[in-house]
């Protein structure tokens, strides 16, 4: 992840790693062949600076990591991949995926919630973000199919997270709104649902 990498780096001893680099910079090149030349290792996910010090990218530098795990993919250097990491950030993007879903599930029934139960407070605003929730929430399952086995799932768990955020947006008691699901999720998503008593043309427009 790379908040995990942000915070592994943020451990290390930015000032001691510095100095190191810095004197290795500033140490004579040695042509290759000549006497005292000494090879520089490389490992799939480290480059050697001096001894024992070793720079972890994935750790330090998340974007020179992705790039360089791009590279053996792309030539097929297979022996070279960072494989630990690989899987994990590959694993974790399944996750963001399916967190991206809750969060906007999360708002579209905030929103129709609101819609619903505080109809003199409609708002444009509020219209927008219901559609524009709904546009993203489909684009999202039409590029990850997958996904559509885990909308039951995450329905009444977003359902219910939506009864709280319209509350605490509303300042309405959360007894307002029925602990039982209200909207089925093909209500949710259509956009010629708009629950409660109807709307003003002027603001549907």
């Amino acid at each position: 992840m790379s908040f995990r990498s942000q915070s592994r780096g943020l451990r290390r001893n930015s000032s001691e790693l510095v100095k190191r680099l810095w004197s290795r910079l500033k140490r004579p090149r040695i042509k290759e062949g000549s006497p005292g030349f000494e090879p520089t290792i490389q490992t799939p996910q480290t480059r050697q600076t001096d001894g024992n010090l070793m720079l972890n990218f994935y750790e330090t530098d998340f974007y020179i990591w992705t790039q360089e795990q791009a590279n053996f993919l792309r030539h097929h250097q297979w022996n070279q991949l960072d494989l630990p990491n690989l899987i994990e950030e590959i694993e974790s993007l399944g996750r963001k995926e399916r967190q991206e879903l809750r969060n906007r599930l999360n708002i579209l029934i905030e929103h129709l919630l609101k819609w619903e139960y505080q109809p003199k407070q409609r708002s444009r605003s509020w219209l927008a973000t219901i559609r524009v929730q709904r546009r993203e929430i489909l684009k999202l399952l039409s590029e990850n199919p997958s996904l559509k086995p885990y909308l039951e799932e995450a329905l009444q768990e977003c359902y219910d997270n939506g009864r709280d955020l319209a509350s605490g947006e509303t300042n309405l008691p959360l007894s307002t709104f029925p602990h039982q699901r209200l909207y089925t999720f093909e209500k949710i998503l259509s956009d010629r649902f708009y629950p409660g008593e109807p709307a003003t043309d002027d603001l549907m427009q």
